[in-house]
Formats: structure tokens, C-alpha cells, sequence
């Protein structure tokens, strides 16, 4: 599942291709996709202009003209791509919407996620849970310290629960913080002191940025000559590298279920 880093990779790729662009043709293939009928959203979407890209946690944001925004998750198993209908993958498009230079973005796989429509008050409502962003710029060493004491349970529940410390981190970066910080997954909450606490927000900062830069671990392209995209796949230390050598000590890479979520962790490294 898209994760911060690859959403926001997408956020940075698909702004110079978007944004300024009237919507000239929309197609709903799935109706379940969408918040509202497809004719509805075909008649609220059509003409809007993409003033800019957002990312919200695990989410893409796409503002219209209108004052309306679509408000994308992909969940498990969605993709996007921008180019011709010569150009995109093999595979179906819940919704598609078309540019007047003949590209489109193609929302593929969306069983489980959606392209929903929002008014302001309705987009507020849909993110009002969610944690803060792990480089919102309130969020310093000792408010992260602060939010993780009033939260117990081991650190891979509360680093994946988007409403708790932080948002925007799900299996793939939980497991790579953690290996980044010294920490075993398992850790309680309650149970670290100030300098591991620390050594998880710089390790969740460090993390982060570095995936984003690289791509994400996601290898779907976005475009037709796309070479960013999943980029940062080779570079896991620790997520679905089960038996393979640890990059630090050499010990074998170990899986375990924790709080019913696959775990990849290093039992010499990690503590």
C-alpha cells in the first residue's frame, strides 16, 4: 500500500503535469469509486481546472477551480498513471479523467481505495482524524516525545495508526524506521527513554525523506520513461527481506505477525 513517501513522491511528479490544466473528459467505470452518482461526478469535475497538488498523510488532494477537491486514496493495491491511451498499462481504470493534449490520468485498482469529491467542510470532516504529518513543522522532537507517551502499545501499532502520533506511515516505513533507530518494533511505547525516543524521530524523519527522494518502494511507473518510481524497493534494510543477511550485522532478516501486521526486524541489531 502507497505510503508518505510514495504520495508524495506522486505529489512532486504529477504537479508540472496537472496542475493549470482544464479537465476536458471524465470516465467513471466503477461506481462504488466515486462519493456520488458518476453522472454527478462527471458534471462536477468536468472543466475544473487542478490548481495544484496537496498530500495529506497517506492521501492526494487535487484542488479545483470550482472550490470542490478530489480527494484520492489508493489503498491496497491502487495505482495512478499520467500518458496516451497508447502509452498506459494493461490494465482497467476505475476512473480516468482527460486533458485537452490527449493525456490522461488513469486511476487504476481502486477496489479498495477512491476518488472521492469533497466541498471544503466535507474534505475537512473525511481528514479531521488523522495524525500530524511527520515534517509538519509543529511537530518537534518534544511534541513527538509528548505525543508517544499518551499512546501505549508497541511501536509498530502506534507508528502505523494514522490517528495517533503521526499519519502517513504504514508497514513498509515502520519497519525501516525502527531498524533506522535501533528500536525492535515490538518496543512498548512506554517503555523508551529520551534518547531512543529521539533516535525514532530523527530515524522517522531521515527515513521518510530519503524514500521520498528515491521514488518510494512502489515500482508501478507513473509515466512512460518514468525511472524514479520505486526506487527505494533496493534500499529496504528490513521490509519483506525475511532469512536475507542483515546490512549492519549479517544476521538473518526475521518476520513475525505483530498486532496482526507483518514485521521485518533485525533481533541483533535492533533492541
Amino acid at each position: 500500500m502507497p505510503e508518505l513517501p510514495e504520495m508524495e513522491h506522486y505529489r512532486r511528479a504529477l504537479f508540472p503535469l496537472v496542475a493549470g490544466k482544464p479537465i476536458t473528459t471524465v470516465r467513471v467505470e466503477r461506481e462504488k469509486t466515486v462519493n456520488v452518482p458518476p453522472d454527478a461526478f462527471c458534471r462536477l469535475v468536468l472543466g475544473g481546472v487542478m490548481s495544484t497538488v496537496e498530500r495529506r498523510a497517506k492521501h492526494l488532494l487535487f484542488p479545483l477551480s470550482s472550490g470542490l477537491t478530489l480527494h484520492l486514496h489508493l489503498m491496497l493495491g491502487g495505482s495512478m498513471f499520467y500518458g496516451t491511451e497508447e502509452q498506459k498499462p494493461d490494465r482497467s481504470a476505475q476512473v480516468t479523467l482527460g486533458f485537452a493534449d490527449g493525456k490522461q490520468l488513469y486511476f487504476h485498482g481502486l477496489r479498495l481505495g477512491y476518488l472521492h469529491i469533497h466541498d471544503p467542510a466535507a474534505l475537512q470532516e473525511a481528514l479531521g482524524k488523522l495524525g500530524p504529518d511527520p515534517f509538519d513543522p509543529s511537530l518537534t522532537p518534544q511534541r513527538f516525545a509528548e505525543l508517544l507517551r499518551r499512546k501505549r502499545g508497541t511501536l509498530k501499532s502506534v507508528l502505523v495508526d494514522q490517528a495517533a502520533v503521526v499519519s502517513g506511515i504504514g508497514n513498509c516505513y515502520s519497519d525501516e524506521i525502527c531498524f533506522a533507530a535501533g528500536l525492535l518494533p515490538t518496543r512498548r511505547t512506554g517503555e523508551l527513554d529520551a534518547g531512543e525516543t529521539r533516535s525514532l524521530y530523527d530515524a522517522m524523519r531521515h527515513v521518510l525523506r530519503t524514500a521520498t527522494e528515491r521514488g518510494g518502494y512502489m515500482d508501478v511507473p507513473l509515466f512512460a520513461g518514468d525511472t524514479l518510481t520505486g526506487g527505494f524497493d533496493p534500499l529496504c534494510a528490513v521490509y519483506d527481506r525475511k532469512g536475507e543477511p542483515c546490512i549492519r550485522c549479517g544476521s538473518p532478516i526475521a518476520f513475525a505477525e505483530v498486532n496482526s501486521r507483518k514485521c521485518f526486524f533485525c533481533t541483533q541489531c535492533q533492541h
